[in-house]
């Protein structure tokens, strides 16, 4: 039997708002996680929100014409209690979705419970605890931004699941 050498695989992860958007494109290549790159859009407070929107859609463009992912991964929301903020994180979502699908990416939607489960393996995990799982997972010496850090989480989840670990399930 011949064995395919493995081939890297990438993953644009999305952790969407519209004041500040966490970034990260993770590689998996066989068993190891390494990040490529991670960042955060951050909106001033006075920019419309079509301006918001807007910026948010070409630096997640410039990501994914820099890194190539062949996935992305996006976070969906808590229950937000406000529903005039969950109207605006909705239509962030959904152009961030746009943005994936105009680029012929593949799109995983998950919630936090599921990706604090991939990564620390309990959905109750804290901020910290996934912060401190995803440096872990990727080797890092410093930790991520914490928008960052959980686009990366939602990446890693979503690559764990594509290697068939069973470690996300998609959101019916």
């Amino acid at each position: 039997m011949i064995i395919a050498p493995a081939v890297p695989v990438r993953c644009l992860g999305v952790d969407p708002g519209s004041l500040a958007c966490g970034w990260a494109v993770v590689e998996r290549f066989g068993s190891r996680l390494s990040l490529v790159e991670a960042g955060v859009i951050r909106n001033p407070r006075g920019q419309t929100f079509d301006q918001r929107a807007l910026l948010i859609h070409q630096r997640l463009s410039e990501a994914i014409a820099a890194h190539q992912p062949g996935f992305m991964a996006v976070e969906s929301p808590f229950v937000e209690k406000n529903a005039a903020t969950a109207l605006k994180l909705g239509q962030i979502r959904g152009g961030i979705l746009l943005t994936g699908a105009l680029h012929g990416l593949p799109v995983g939607d998950y919630n936090p419970m599921q990706v604090k489960k991939a990564v620390s393996g309990y959905g109750w995990a804290g901020k910290d605890q996934v912060g401190k799982m995803v440096m872990t997972l990727l080797n890092l010496k410093e930790p991520l931004a914490a928008d960052a850090a959980d686009a990366a989480a939602v990446a890693i989840g979503h690559l764990l699941a594509s290697r068939g670990l069973g470690a996300l399930a998609p959101k019916a």
